[in-house]
Formats: structure tokens, C-alpha cells, sequence
């Protein structure tokens, strides 16, 4: 492994705790550009495959999770520590017991969670995942999260 910031591999490991799930959370420092970052550990059991909209099988990668999340959170208060917490949740969901999911079981799942940390940032990613056309659209899904 190396550092996000400047691709060192020296570095410190401050802190480290189990989270939830199985999964291992350590606080790192570079010793190279002092820059702190969190990795997550986990056991990976069966390699989780992705079936696209299009067709397409695909391996899983919470990554892409973590982007989507980043990207729909812009701007709002949420901090990196929640959505890497939010992605490893949903991969964790998604892992009980099962090879092969469907992209749109990850998209639901997404939003599962996002919608209990930032309700904008759930009608941000939702306008992006559902495809909104119109503006009566997003009247329902306000209508929704109002409830």
C-alpha cells in the first residue's frame, strides 16, 4: 500500500479499532508529506460479481460505492469517515450469502443509506440513479422524504 497523496510507503499507523462488521479501521500517517488517511481491512470471502443494467458481468468494487457517495455528499456536511463507513455497509449488505447481484440492488442500497445520513445528498444521487426527467419527479421523491 501507498500513500493516496504522495505514493510513499512509508508510513505510521496511529490508530486502529474494529468497526462494524468484521471490519478492521486504521488511522495512518505518510512519513514522506505527514498527510493522515484511513484505511479498511476486511476478509473477502467470495469475489461478488455485478450483473449491469446492459448485460454486462463485472466484479464488485466499493470503490465505485465510495465515488458515488463522494460525488452525491459534495458540498454538504458529511465527512469522509461516514461515507467509507455508509460504502463498507452496503458492501457488507450485499455480501451476505450471494455471488451474483444486480446493479440495481446496489443503487437501492446506496440510496438505504444515504437517505439516513443527508437527505440532500439522497435527492442528488437519487435524481442521478432514477434518471429524473421532469420536475415532477423530484416533487415526489420531496414528497417522500418529507414522510
Amino acid at each position: 500500500m501507498n500513500c493516496p497523496y504522495c505514493n510513499s510507503s512509508e508510513f505510521k499507523t496511529l490508530e486502529t479499532r474494529d468497526s462494524t462488521g468484521n471490519t478492521t479501521r486504521r488511522r495512518k500517517e505518510c512519513a514522506l508529506c505527514g498527510k493522515r488517511f484511513t484505511t479498511y481491512e476486511y476478509v473477502e470471502t467470495v469475489e461478488l460479481m455485478v450483473n449491469k443494467k446492459d448485460g454486462r458481468i463485472e466484479r464488485f468494487d466499493v470503490n465505485k460505492i465510495i465515488r458515488g457517495l463522494q460525488k452525491a455528499c459534495e458540498k454538504r456536511p458529511v465527512s469522509m469517515d461516514l461515507i467509507n463507513e455508509s460504502a463498507s455497509l452496503v458492501r457488507q449488505e450485499l455480501m451476505l450469502g450471494k455471488e451474483e447481484i444486480s446493479s440495481q440492488e446496489i443503487g437501492d442500497l446506496v440510496m438505504k443509506y444515504l437517505k439516513k445520513l443527508d437527505r440532500i445528498a439522497y435527492i442528488r444521487f437519487a435524481s442521478v440513479y432514477k434518471q429524473f426527467e421532469e420536475p415532477d419527479d423530484f416533487r415526489r421523491l420531496l414528497l417522500e422524504v418529507k414522510k
